[in-house]
């Protein structure tokens, strides 16, 4: 089974760019779409072609042009919800749960911080919120997979300028302490425990060709709980496919 989480930063121009055609390729079984920034009665018909291949299930966010998760499943879709009951957050459409038949997955799209740290507390709150979910579940005996934009680089292996960017929101250290906390609460980070010393970006800003150059940061991640290690065989960086300051990421997982 294989699971693909992109951040395509507006999925309209994704379509518009055929930036869609490389990640179909990709043989995914599950799509987690983050910061869509549209409504599916947007998409025009000819740019509907999730309906091809996947079931969509869609989260968008209540302000238009912002935010919003979708999450595409080819076949049967599994039992869902959108969100987790806090309306602060669930009007910006960044949450949706899938229960499949041995995992719980989690499509999210984390806050940004915002330069002026403005959301700082709002997203650390995000942060809280969703561990405590995850701890109800894992105390229930479910298994968990979390993936997504976390709009934090974990460690300085994940990111390009990690001293410059001490002060940054997405570097700062009660941002990187969130995921610490998340790894002590059941959950492996699977790249960084395949590739403990493998160097790769999943977003890169447009200024500047960062891209061209690959000054980048790590920011999308798969999240598991540690019981399902075993079914992990491998995390896969497409930093070939463009359309979005991100790229996607796939967790290959045994059937």
């Amino acid at each position: 089974m294989r699971i693909t989480t992109w951040n395509v930063n507006g999925l309209r121009a994704v379509l518009n760019k055929d930036a869609w055609e490389p990640v179909l390729k990709l043989g995914a079984d599950v799509i987690c779409l983050q910061e869509i920034k549209t409504r599916p009665e947007q998409l025009p018909k000819e740019q509907a072609i999730f309906h091809k291949e996947y079931f969509p299930v869609w989260n968008p966010a209540a302000r238009p042009g912002y935010s919003g998760v979708a999450t595409l499943v080819r076949g049967v879709i599994p039992e869902h919800s959108c969100g987790f009951g806090d309306e602060s957050y669930d009007t910006e459409g960044r949450v949706i749960q899938s229960r499949f038949t041995e995992f719980r997955l989690f499509n999210i799209y984390f806050p940004n911080g915002q330069r002026d740290q403005g959301r700082l507390t709002y997203k650390l709150d995000f942060y809280a919120k969703i561990l405590d979910i995850c701890d109800q579940l894992h105390s229930s005996g479910e298994k968990v997979i979390l993936c997504g934009d976390f709009n934090t680089a974990h460690n300085d292996i994940d990111l390009r300028n990690p001293k410059s960017n001490q002060g940054t929101s997405g570097f700062l250290p009660e941002e990187r302490a969130w995921i610490d906390r998340y790894l002590e609460h059941g959950f492996v980070d699977v790249y960084r425990y395949l590739y403990p010393e493998r160097v790769q970006y999943t977003w890169w800003t447009y200024i500047s060709k960062a891209r061209q150059r690959n000054v980048g940061w790590r920011l999308d991640y798969f999240l598991v709980s540690k019981n399902l290690l075993p079914s992990v065989q491998d995390v896969v960086v497409h930093d070939e496919i463009l359309g979005s300051d991100h790229c996607p990421v796939s967790l290959d997982l045994v059937s």
